[in-house]
């Protein structure tokens, strides 16, 4: 009998990274591969690139050079880039890159396990030349459903049936008209779901359109189907990604459609959480900011794409809104949950933005009161409008300009954490680190790590659990999953310290 063969999957980048590469592992365990994490025991490793910016571009290269080093000392046999980098440069990446034996794009998604296997056995596998995926979709969002366009983590169009009994267990049920087949790869409590793919508004400084494609919604139907299997895994909260949340629904006939949705989510049995990424503040409707901050289970947390505040700047990006508008937002999303978690990105160094621009900025960000705030440096893209622009800005200004506004991010969200003292918080615990020693009088002693409502996975700080007697205090009964009832009383930066309230059997530090 052959040896099976295996393939570790290495992902890089967002949220919407992860739910594909769980969409190729699922592929690829159907198809008898044996997954493993460490790629140095795997014959291929296949790293799920990041395209979007020039830092993250860096990272996926070195991910794959690094990977190739695997090829002189450990099992290693092959190394194979897909994800966004791979589909936004494919033959000329191919060519950069000679290191990686294999370069596949979005289409090549569904003939994984064969893409896989004829590079393992000394094939090749031509790379895709790039092209504008916006023009693989009808302009009108209406007609874009039936479109037969490969979209990674809705699964893929024309497609024979799965027989639901030769899946190995563990992986998602495969149904309807475009099966879906997801695996699994950690056994964390937190899982996201992509609520759509693509993306309509046309950025001055975004390139993600070009290689993700035009907006189009996955169905709710396949939207709460992964949600039941992913709660039959032991994941409790949800975070539902895509490139605009906002915008679901438009092309399915009810822009409103994920007001009507996430009830049906949080009614999903075992689901304590769902999150919303990613929303647009020129999109925002009342009816969304209601349901988001008054629906039992959904997280009144507000991801909102704001990039900056000052009129002019943020008419050059061809974006909506002002500092005055985006205030009354805040203020009307408070009005309805004063405890709502709100984290925004922004980009200094626009071409053209000026001192007062950037004063103007500062300023929101002084009045704003935002848990999370991420600073990016203005660098070109590539095909993108602003790549284009005149009075760029010198490297060096961009820099200074950066670090300023850093450094305020960082004393802005700290004060925002400390004004969280004394709340009472609901923390999903996601990590313990026992301190003992294995012994009986040890066994109890642990460190709690979860996040709160108003923190998103990676991005947003975390929330340690203590009790009166330190750190290392007993913590007996916690499991990854559990959502804790706690009061903050205490901060560190961004992150929140807080004492359980009533949840565990407590030791004392001394025992």
């Amino acid at each position: 009998m052959p040896e099976p063969r295996t393939v570790a999957l290495v992902t890089l980048g967002c949220a919407r990274n992860e739910v594909d590469s769980e969409e190729l592992a699922g592929r690829l365990a159907a198809d008898g591969w044996t997954l493993v994490e460490d790629a140095a025991e795997a014959d291929v490793a296949v790293v799920n690139t990041c395209g979007f910016v020039d830092a993250a571009k860096k990272d996926s290269v070195d991910a794959l050079l690094e990977a190739n080093d695997l090829k002189a000392h450990a099992r290693t046999q092959a190394v194979v880039a897909v994800g966004c980098m791979a589909e936004r440069y494919g033959k000329d990446l191919a060519e950069a890159l000679p290191e990686a034996d294999g370069v596949l794009g979005f289409d090549d998604y569904a003939d994984i396990s064969d893409r896989l296997q004829t590079i393992l056995s000394g094939g090749i596998h031509a790379p895709h030349t790039p092209r504008d995926r916006r023009k693989l979709l009808p302009i009108s969002p209406a007609a874009r459903q039936g479109a037969a366009v490969s979209l990674p983590g809705h699964a893929q169009p024309a497609e024979a049936p799965v027989d639901l009994a030769d899946l190995p267990e563990g992986l998602a049920p495969a149904s309807g008209p475009r099966p879906m087949l997801r695996r699994r790869l950690d056994d964390s409590p937190v899982a996201s779901v992509k609520l759509a793919s693509g993306c309509d508004r046309r950025c001055a400084f975004c390139a993600i359109p070009s290689f993700r494609g035009s907006f189009i919604s996955r169905r709710p139907s396949d939207v709460l189907a992964e949600t039941r299997w992913l709660a039959e895994q032991g994941v409790r909260e949800v975070m539902l990604v895509s490139e605009n949340n906002t915008s679901y629904g438009k092309d399915l006939g009810d822009i409103r459609l994920l007001e009507t949705l996430l009830p049906e989510l949080a009614a999903v049995d075992g689901i304590e959480r769902i999150r919303v990424s990613y929303l647009q503040p020129a999109e925002m409707r009342p009816g969304l900011i209601d349901v988001l901050a008054s629906t039992p289970k959904v997280a009144p947390y507000f991801d909102l794409s704001f990039q900056h505040s000052a009129p002019g700047v943020l008419r050059a990006m061809r974006r909506f809104g002002d500092t005055e508008r985006f205030l009354e937002l805040l203020d009307r999303i408070r009005a309805k949950a004063p405890q709502a978690g709100v984290r925004s990105n922004f980009i200094v160094g626009f071409p053209g933005e000026t001192e007062q621009d950037l004063a103007e900025l500062e300023g929101f960000l002084g009045a704003a009161r935002l848990d999370a705030i991420g600073v990016f440096g203005y660098s070109d893209e590539e095909g993108t409008e602003a790549a284009g622009y005149e009075r760029k800005l010198d490297e060096e200004t961009i820099a200074q300009r950066l670090a300023q506004v850093s450094r305020l991010a960082e004393e802005l969200t700290a004060q925002r954490a400390e004004e969280r003292l004394g709340e009472t918080v609901e923390v999903l615990v996601e990590t313990i680190e026992r301190n003992g020693d294995g012994d009986d009088h040890d066994e109890g002693r642990a460190e709690a790590v979860g996040r709160g409502v108003h923190q998103a996975p990676e991005t947003d700080g975390q929330t340690r659990l203590v009790v009166p007697g330190g750190v290392g205090a007993g913590l007996a009964g916690l499991t990854p999953g559990r959502i804790v009832t706690a009061k903050v009383v205490a901060t560190e930066g961004v992150d929140l310290i807080a004492e359980p309230l009533g949840c565990c059997d407590h030791e004392e530090a001394g025992g």
